[in-house]
């Protein structure tokens, strides 16, 4: 590589890290914040968070790759272009290959990581947080772990306890269910446990309230009653897995015996040609950014700035290809619309690269139509020039 390319090479890599690292920051920490309840409901350790939270980082990392890279590419031909490098390089009759090679061999890099990422990482870890997650909630001693407040444990189960002891004594209970509509009943126990499979909840010395709809009330004390619990911990501690938690290998073949498969085959198939055809959008960003920011022009040439139309139209694709994967689940016809997006894309590009256009978006389709009158009219004479000849 040349000490050309290198530089090139050099700058737009460090500008792709300076806008990738902050909005990775931002946008995870929002994805955090929205299970901070997985803390104080279920009083897991801030260990356990931080854990959770390494392991949301993968998912979100594939989605910003690419805008990072049209940033860090379209800023950093603007900021040569200002200060003339990039007529300094046209003018010394550089080829264009040094300004393109380097930059399509970092958004190369980043696709292929972006695969790795999409296809290796992330399952693994969406299914780490699923697990995590099924595990912290098997318990229901986790669910009303914290004293004197009350815990919603199902769809109208509501439960409070005053002191929780050793042994897995619980002190002062109070519970309330309404999930039956004929009636709601409220227990109150001075003394209760959950028996060691957490399928039922033992309650002492205490009373049980029946009101009925009609405002009838009927009042029962018991020595021992037992709760229970049967329903609500059958499935819990178990994650169950969903298409975007499969890996590529498993997408390719799935069991034909999983439940969420028969139920959604159509997922599977939308979430396998998602992740052929995602990590292809950083090469092809980098694409457009070229063609939009990678040629000398003047100062004084009034034009919206390459990093907004570059940027809108990676978005105007991203949600393209988004809309398509989302319809191949009911409309499989959307699967070559899906793969089409990029592949036009990259066409369109690699044709105004190799014509030394300029692109913007306000001009976007007008310069296409523009080449095509060109092209006809290139080959209109010259074919009636050889049908005279042959005349």
């Amino acid at each position: 590589m040349k000490l050309l390319e290198i530089y090139i090479l050099r700058r737009v890599g460090q500008m792709f890290l300076v806008a990738l690292l902050p909005v990775l920051a931002i946008i995870w920490t929002t994805q955090v914040l929205q299970r901070v309840n997985l803390v104080t409901d279920s009083g897991q350790s801030v260990g356990s968070f931080a854990m959770l939270a390494t392991l949301i980082l993968p998912s979100i990392i594939p989605v910003v790759l690419p805008f990072a890279l049209v940033i860090g590419i379209t800023q950093t031909l603007t900021t040569m272009n200002n200060d003339s490098e990039l007529t300094v390089i046209d003018a010394a009759g550089a080829n264009r290959s040094i300004l393109v090679r380097p930059i399509l061999l970092l958004a190369a890099l980043i696709s292929v990581f972006s695969f790795f990422v999409d296809n290796v990482v992330e399952p693994k870890a969406k299914t780490g947080v699923r697990q995590m997650v099924a595990e912290t909630y098997a318990d229901l001693l986790s669910t009303v772990i914290e004293e004197k407040n009350f815990r919603k444990i199902d769809d109208g189960l509501f439960v409070q306890i005053s002191e929780r002891l050793a042994g897995r004594v619980l002190r002062g209970l109070f519970v309330v269910d309404e999930r039956d509509p004929a009636f709601d009943m409220i227990y109150y126990a001075r003394e209760g446990a959950v028996d060691p499979s957490g399928t039922s909840l033992l309650m002492k010395d205490g009373e049980v309230q029946r009101k009925t709809r009609d405002g009838n009330v009927s009042i029962i004390r018991f020595d021992s009653y037992s709760f229970d619990l049967s329903d609500l911990t059958e499935n819990r501690g178990q994650a169950t897995l969903r298409a975007s938690d499969r890996d590529l290998g498993y997408l390719l073949n799935p069991d034909v015996t999983d439940k969420d498969y028969i139920a959604r085959p159509g997922a599977y198939t939308a979430e396998l040609h998602r992740r052929l055809t995602d990590w292809t959008l950083p090469f092809v960003f980098a694409l457009i950014s070229l063609v939009i920011a990678g040629d000398a022009r003047s100062h004084r040439q009034a034009r919206l700035h390459p990093m907004i139309g570059a940027l809108s139209l990676s978005f105007a694709l991203r949600w393209a290809s988004f809309y398509a994967a989302n319809e191949i689940d009911t409309r499989p016809t959307f699967i070559a619309i899906l793969y089409g997006i990029p592949v036009v894309a990259s066409v369109i590009s690699i044709v105004f690269l190799n014509l030394h256009g300029r692109f913007s978006v306000t001009t976007g389709i007008g310069s296409v139509w523009l080449w095509i009158r060109t092209a006809a009219s290139s080959y209109l004479p010259r074919k009636n020039g050889n049908s005279g000849g042959n005349a």
